[in-house]
């Protein structure tokens, strides 16, 4: 059987040196990105709408080439809409809100994640990285004015000071140096930056390893997580499936204690187990191999990610078992949490210890989706005889009883509640909110009615959300309330970005304040909100304080505390 390729074709881009004098660049730059995937363009872009230039180095000469990571969330989708780049992501993606386990041949367990009237966004797409990737570097080349590109730049040393750092950089041009504020190091799991720095992530690798096949196969199945326990095709194992744009499909089947991986992934001994699986799923449609390669799970972390004037995100900073889709899907979030507050520190606007707040944040979600990876990682593939037993129990009594078919499903990512950052402002009066996202939480989504010059137009909560502090007042009318006005001119008077949003249960044709309506009914419900109410919002979406009757000096002090944390 032949491989086929992926439906993809991956523009080629040369490399590139700038102006040097005797080996180094003429120009000190901000921030230097090292690692072109997602992470590294969504943490270009994140500058970008701060107005805040950088330079995005990438050993490799175009988008990735392979099966890496496949489903993004909700939460994903919401930070890359507001990064300019989710048209390409809903277009060609495939929406999904659940799947089905089975158990030998009967199923166990049909989950579906949330998805309500209330969103604007599916709960998951699945799309491959080179799409993932090419979507954001288009975006990102719109922004060529802030973001430079570098291909073929492969670091090869670091001199890392409290003032800066130094990176020599190798390309097939010549080699150079390159002087930066900031460097932010996005370069995966081998991460050069990481190793320069004598840097080790810490946690558990696991035995159990994973064979990951791409074929190529037409079929009008619908788009769902399907896991096979057991399955006729591949007994003793565990068989996951999922379907991707372009009648391309993603495989992965857990390989039997003693088998030897490199005779694994040998396509003779591919082919038979995968038609197995088409047969057993009663797929009869001609198929072709595209892409074979082989995984094992870890669940690592760095302690900080922050060291000096170097930031770690994504894979650099962490590696998460794929079961529960946590992997890139946390690095959009440590790229959406680190651009804004890099930002404000690069502009002046924030002391440096807001970036520790970024690797608080961070590392404290790692652990989170660590726990929840590893959980999900010793039921998808038992790391001993008694874990193995446990599975096999749960697996048997899930045909009959309900109430066990939840320990089935890995708990698939979801946005993180940072409880216990240091930005948070606390509760004036702890218990007066009965609903509603806390500190911390990122903006749960209700649909309203944005008003503005008179115009009306249905949108989305998140949708006012801007590369700033955003105030979300509830009030009958939409008045302003009185020191509001003057907070916004000084906070301006200071360069800080901030806007004040009104927010009303009402439809007011005869205000002239633009306004905001909750025509369905239930925003002011689900934020536990009265007239006087103010939500203060960071530029990430995550609910940095809440009142009911807050004074214009308490949004102040919130913003200021946050900002010199």
């Amino acid at each position: 059987m032949e491989f086929k390729t992926y439906p993809f074709t991956a523009k080629k881009y040369a490399a590139a040196v700038p102006m040097l004098d005797n080996g180094i660049e003429t120009k000190r730059h901000a921030v230097t990105i090292v690692g072109g995937g997602p992470v590294g363009l969504a943490v270009a872009l994140g500058l970008a709408n701060h107005g805040v230039p950088s330079v995005l180095i990438e050993a490799d000469d175009s988008v990735c080439y392979g099966s890496r990571a496949i489903c993004i969330s909700r939460r994903s989708l919401e930070i890359i809409e507001r990064l300019g780049a989710v048209d390409g992501f809903l277009k060609t993606g495939l929406p999904w809100a659940g799947g089905r386990s089975f158990y030998r041949d009967t199923e166990v367990l049909h989950f579906k994640m949330p998805q309500d009237d209330n969103q604007k966004l599916p709960p998951m797409v699945n799309l491959a990285q080179y799409h993932i990737e090419q979507f954001l570097l288009d975006a990102a080349q719109r922004r060529s004015d802030l973001i430079d590109i570098r291909w073929q730049t492969r670091v090869s040393a670091i001199d890392s000071r409290p003032d800066g750092a130094t990176l020599r950089l190798v390309t097939p041009e010549g080699d150079y140096s390159l002087d930066t504020d900031w460097v932010v190091a996005c370069d995966g799991g081998r991460s050069a930056i990481r190793d320069a720095l004598g840097l080790q992530l810490k946690g558990t690798s696991y035995e159990g390893r994973y064979v990951i096949v791409d074929i190529e196969l037409e079929s009008d199945r619908p788009t769902e997580r399907l896991a096979y326990f057991d399955p006729s095709s591949n007994p003793g194992s565990t068989v996951l499936v999922h379907k991707q744009p372009d009648n391309v499909w993603r495989i992965d089947y857990q390989l039997r204690d003693g088998e030897d991986a490199e005779e694994a992934v040998k396509p003779e001994n591919v082919m038979p187990r995968v038609q197995s699986l088409l047969d057993m799923m009663g797929e009869r449609g001609a198929w072709s191999p595209i892409w074979i390669t082989i995984y094992k799970a870890n669940a690592l972390t760095l302690d900080s990610y922050r060291h000096g004037r170097v930031l770690f995100g994504g894979d650099a900073a962490h590696l998460v078992p794929i079961f529960g889709v946590r992997g890139a899907n946390s690095g959009i979030d440590d790229a959406d949490n680190l651009a804004w507050k890099l930002a404000f520190v690069v502009r002046g606007l924030a002391s440096e210890g807001l970036l520790d707040s970024y690797s608080d944040e961070r590392v404290f979600a790692a652990h989170e989706n660590l726990r929840h990876g590893t959980k999900s990682t010793e039921f998808m593939a038992p790391p001993s005889f008694a874990f193995e037993l446990m599975r096999k129990a749960v697996l048997s009594l899930a045909i009959k009883h309900e109430r066990v078919r939840s320990l089935i499903n890995p708990r698939q990512t979801s946005a993180i509640t940072y409880t216990a950052s240091p930005l948070n402002t606390s509760e004036a009066e702890p218990g007066a909110f009965v609903t509603g996202p806390v500190p911390g939480a990122a903006l749960a989504e209700c649909p309203l009615t944005i008003v503005e010059g008179g115009n009306a137009r249905e949108a989305y909560l998140t949708d006012l959300i801007a590369p700033c502090f955003t105030a979300l007042h509830f009030s009958e009318d939409g008045r302003v309330p009185e020191g509001f006005t003057e907070l916004g001119a000084a906070l301006r008077n200071e360069k800080l970005p901030f806007k004040l949003i009104p927010v009303t249960p009402h439809l007011h044709p005869e205000t002239t304040n633009d306004h905001n309506w909750d025509h369905t009914g239930r925003l002011f419900a689900m934020y536990g909100a009265k007239p006087g109410t103010v939500y203060l919002v960071r530029p990430d979406g995550h609910v940095l304080g809440r009142w009911h009757a807050p004074a214009a000096a308490d949004i102040a002090v919130a913003i200021h505390d946050a900002l010199n944390t």
